[in-house]
């Protein structure tokens, strides 16, 4: 196959077969010409792009990208890879440009005579972009030669340095590894922490729920069971309200897995159950969308047995908004375990494995109340089982091809459906005076930034990259830039959180009227003192709360909820006779 080529070609919805195998012969001879005549076709309605094939990509033999794609500060893509590299086989971390323009950035060895490596700890299985515009991720676990996984942090020239090894006290049972086994899909928190799960191992071996600082050791918030809690956790999401959403696709009621919320101090609620029937089974990772609600898919289950996408509350209401293989033959897709991404038009993303016109999986799109269009079906010319789909600043989506099950090593592509530029975050939600990291392009010469509305003194870093000072009075809602070219709007709501810090009096009995003093007060819609009394309230401004003491109320801190997410106060108020 052709080892450094990008292949543009635009698709109706409708194509036949035949038009489709003259395409794989144009593939094949990787003809300039002919690449001309392909882009060329009249009246899209998306552009499908090969942007590399990761088979032969520099000799290293790359295989089976893991986890989703991450755009950097500087508008590239990074990507682990679970297998690959030159020297040894045991994975690497790749970067790519919009354009396809590849770049080996770390190739882990996995033996123990590797110097300054990860071992025990190869098989990479993601990365998370930090605050700092460093990545952050794991490696997973091999049973058969023994190793269980690592954490490490890395520069985005590539510089990578070992932060922890799980499981060191146990080299050949993972059952018995007290930390975990095989770490995977972490987020950094509005606190600054990194939080992550492992499939395997913790207290009775199904894995756990972990944080920890870049530098040190984790802290197991919990262990997983196996029974109604379920077992290996997929990964986690931070709501608006700072709690830790995520799933298991194991275990729960009836052994098909789980919808579950936690504390970041770790007290773990089980939200939903799945039954395997028309619910689904073995759910994937979650979003939370623009509405406040979680949106993800299920590898099996529902009407057809084939997968779901579904939606559930944060207090645990769960619909089912679509059942894969409702067509004939399974055109509309099947097994979506890759999960979805909500765009810039408010509409989710995602991708099946498998079905499809072909039978190799397909790229859809789905509306918030289920009405859902494939927008393309691979036909394994350019590979099959797609993974996980991430929205590009420059409004298309990127993805890649190919799993270990799928015994292709894969490609990386882009989808254009005509949505236009946007900036994003590293952490989508600060407090006034904290700085808020933007991605983006065409930075250089922008003359304004706000939070919904609210303007920003803020500093360009380089052409796809600001920082901006969260200002005062600013309340959530979407961040614009005004750039030369034109005004970029956030895809996501910037959630501004309130703080506390300060109430008078300290003390009183109840009937007392408490002026609370802090930041970001606007659209507060629940104050509590104590253990949880539910206070009568009034917000004064975005910087001043007049609450009253209620009956049944114990001493305790007063917290203030708003839309930006929930503060504590340091201090108590005591609570008089």
């Amino acid at each position: 196959m052709c080892s450094s080529h990008i292949l543009k070609f635009t698709l109706a919805p409708d194509r036949n077969r035949e038009d489709r195998h003259q395409l794989n012969l144009w593939t094949a001879a990787c003809a300039v010409f002919l690449l001309c005549v392909a882009t060329a076709i009249v009246a899209p309605a998306q552009t499908f792009t090969l942007l590399a094939d990761l088979d032969n990509f520099e000799g290293s033999y790359g295989a089976y990208p893991q986890g989703a794609i991450v755009q950097g500060t500087d508008g590239n893509f990074y990507l682990a890879m679970k297998f690959g590299g030159v020297s040894s086989g045991y994975g690497m971390i790749i970067k790519f440009t919009p354009a396809g323009e590849l770049t080996i950035l770390y190739e882990f060895c996995g033996n123990w005579w590797c110097v300054n490596d990860l071992w025990p700890g190869d098989l990479p299985t993601g990365l998370v972009l930090a605050a700092d515009g460093n990545f952050v991720g794991a490696t997973g676990r091999d049973v058969w030669r023994g190793t269980w996984g690592a954490v490490y942090k890395m520069t985005p020239a590539g510089t990578l340095t070992k932060v922890h090894t799980f499981c060191p006290q146990d080299f050949f049972e993972y059952d018995a590894c007290a930390d975990g086994a095989d770490a995977t899909l972490f987020l950094q928190a509005t606190d600054g922490q990194f939080y992550g799960t492992t499939n395997y191992g913790g207290a009775n071996g199904y894995g756990t729920v972990f944080k920890m600082t870049i530098e040190g050791k984790p802290t197991t918030l919990y262990n997983f069971t196996g029974t109604a809690d379920g077992s290996s956790p997929a990964g986690l999401v931070q709501a608006t309200g700072g709690q830790l959403y995520g799933t298991t696709p194991g275990g729960g009621t009836t052994g098909n897995g789980t919808v579950f919320k936690m504390t970041t101090g770790g007290k773990l609620t089980t939200l939903y159950s799945f039954t395997g029937t028309a619910d689904g089974s073995s759910p994937g990772r979650l979003i939370q969308g623009t509405d406040g609600n979680f949106y993800g898919t299920s590898q099996a289950g529902g009407g057809y047995n084939a997968g779901t996408v579904f939606k559930i509350t944060p207090a645990g209401g769960l619909t089912t908004l679509y059942s894969f293989c409702s067509q004939a033959n399974c055109t509309d897709g099947s097994y979506p375990g890759a999960g979805v991404v909500q765009a810039t038009d408010g509409n989710f993303y995602g991708t099946t494995s498998n079905g499809g016109a072909y039978g190799y999986g397909t790229i859809f799109e789905i509306t918030p109340t289920g009405a859902l269009t494939v927008l393309y079906s691979f036909d394994g010319s350019d590979y099959t089982s797609p993974g996980r789909l991430v929205q590009g600043t420059d409004g298309n989506f990127y993805g890649y091809t190919g799993s270990q099950d799928s015994g292709y090593c894969g490609t990386i592509f882009s989808l254009s459906t005509g949505l236009g530029p946007f900036v994003s975050f590293i952490r989508a939600s600060g407090k006034v005076g904290q700085s808020a990291e933007i991605l983006g392009q065409g930075f250089t010469g922008a003359t304004s930034a706000s939070f919904n509305g609210t303007p920003a003194t803020f500093t360009v870093n380089s052409d796809t990259y600001l920082k901006a000072t969260v200002p005062a009075g600013a309340t959530s809602g979407f961040v614009t830039v005004t750039t030369p070219s034109g005004t970029l709007t956030s895809n996501q709501i910037f959630r501004v959180t309130p703080r506390v810090l300060s109430f008078s009096p300290t003390s009183g009995p109840v009937g007392t009227s408490v002026i609370i003093t802090g930041q970001s007060f606007t659209g507060a819609d629940d104050v509590r003192l104590g253990v949880g009394e539910q206070m009568s309230f009034t917000v004064d401004s975005d910087t001043q709360i007049t609450a009253i003491v209620p009956a049944g109320a114990t001493s305790g801190g007063i917290s203030v909820r708003t839309p930006g997410g929930q503060a504590h106060s340091v201090t108590v108020f005591d609570v008089t006779p």
